[in-house]
């Protein structure tokens, strides 16, 4: 089967290296939070189905800030998975393997990448089409090398991992200088009290230092 990313989303996401990880608690925030990034450099971001204002969050930046490749997480059902087609997410992610979750976004043609943390996991993913596969939690589950064990059955087969969960700046380079890695969830970038704070200059700042560290963490790979 082929991924069930389509291969433009997937380079922009590989080119981007890191997708921010949000949690929005107001909608008047999502727009700014969107611009702080992709002025900072990051292009790809995750909203979360944590709050209730998370489509409308979504489909205010997808209309103001349409350079931004915004998509959704933790959507845990296949009702959700309609709800975002509908908003106008980019692709969608979960935090685990529900098959019905799965099929119901390859229905709709939702872009989608569940979350695995076993060989079961990854072994129903790969069944089902994807390719593309979220590694959470991360640093909980074992790091990278736990991750590195855990592929290695399935790498050959073209399997790409987003680690999230414990990924910060202290170990990016870490897991993006892996080949099984696709780019890493930035939960960081962009954390609820800064959002709070309205500390835009704050958030895009980090964006930037992300984005320069992962740009030298790629050349030196291709130097």
């Amino acid at each position: 089967m082929e991924s069930q990313l389509p291969e433009a989303i997937r380079q922009r996401i590989e080119s981007c290296g890191v997708v921010a990880v949000l949690i929005i608690e107001r909608v008047q925030d999502a727009v700014p939070v969107a611009q702080a990034l992709l002025d900072g450099g990051v292009t790809a971001m995750e909203l979360t189905l944590r709050t209730p204002v998370a489509i409308d969050a979504l489909r205010v930046i997808r209309q103001e800030v349409p350079d931004m490749l915004a998509g959704i997480g933790t959507i845990l059902t296949p009702q959700q998975v309609q709800e975002v087609v509908t908003a106008g997410a980019s692709f969608g992610v979960s935090p685990g393997t529900n098959p019905r979750v799965i099929q119901e976004a390859q229905q709709a043609g939702l872009p989608f990448a569940p979350g695995v943390a076993t060989p079961s996991d990854v072994e129903v993913a790969l069944e089902l089409g994807c390719r593309e596969l979220k590694f959470f939690p991360a640093e909980p589950s074992g790091g990278l090398p736990y991750l590195k064990s855990m592929a290695a059955p399935y790498f050959h087969l073209g399997v790409k991992f987003i680690p999230l969960g414990g990924v910060n700046t202290n170990n990016l380079e870490t897991y993006l200088g892996d080949p099984c890695i696709a780019a890493v969830g930035g939960s960081w970038l962009a954390p609820p009290a800064r959002i709070a704070a309205q500390d835009f200059d704050g958030i895009r700042e980090q964006a930037q230092t992300a984005a320069a560290k992962v740009q030298a963490i790629r050349q030196g790979l291709t130097a």
